[in-house]
């Protein structure tokens, strides 16, 4: 499974960002090859608006199948669900702890976005 895990850094070590739409970027990880790579967010990180549902476009562009972060808007996360991708949150500490959550089965998937627009 492709997973974006929403990142202040560019690698695993990384810290989660709690923000999807505007967090600095994100690390896509391949559950299966274990392979990574940085994708960047930074054209959302001062958007004026529409920065989650931009961002989601752009992890769906790149054929993510699941998303894990602090937290999630109401955009964004419907755009996500629209693109087929599964919303995790309440992520914290690095992307390697993060998706350890994961793959244990401790991060559940969201139902609804967790926090109001524009948060």
């Amino acid at each position: 499974m492709k997973v974006a895990v929403t990142a202040k850094g560019t690698n695993s070590d990384a810290e989660v960002d709690s923000r999807f739409g505007r967090a600095r970027g994100f690390v896509v990880i391949d559950t299966e090859t274990g392979q990574e790579g940085p994708l960047e967010n930074t054209q959302n990180l001062n958007a004026m608006q529409g920065a989650g549902i931009q961002a989601a476009q752009n992890v769906i562009s790149h054929g993510v199948e699941a998303v894990v972060t602090g937290h999630c808007g109401p955009k964004a996360f419907t755009t996500l669900r629209a693109g087929d991708v599964r919303v995790f949150v309440g992520a914290s500490g690095t992307v390697k702890e993060a998706l350890a959550l994961l793959e244990s089965g401790e991060l559940k998937e969201a139902e609804v976005a967790d926090v109001e627009g524009e948060w």
